[in-house]
């Protein structure tokens, strides 16, 4: 389907609503914009949310330091020095 749209003074370009429709764009839809000689391109996708992402982080983290046998902040924070060959005080890192 073609439809013909113009190009708002602040740079906004409306999708007329049959295109919306049935491509189930709604309010707050992220579309990523790309040229292509010279045709403008517009995709749906999908953005994860970021709160999800990183409590799927936070879990991996978790995993992999119980399986190096990692149980506190102070064991990261040696782990760090020792990679970097730095000698680190452990009385200095106790809060």
């Amino acid at each position: 389907m073609e439809e013909i749209t113009k190009i708002s003074s602040k740079g906004q370009v409306v999708i007329p609503s049959k295109i919306r429709e049935e491509l189930s764009l709604e309010e707050g839809t992220r579309l990523v914009v790309a040229r292509l000689d010279n045709f403008v391109v517009l995709k749906k996708i999908k953005v994860n949310d970021i709160k999800e992402e990183f409590k799927k982080l936070t879990k991996k983290g978790k995993k992999f330091a119980r399986e190096k046998g990692i149980v506190n902040e102070e064991e990261v924070v040696d782990r760090i020095h020792r990679g970097r060959g730095i000698k680190s005080d452990k009385s200095s890192l106790r809060h």
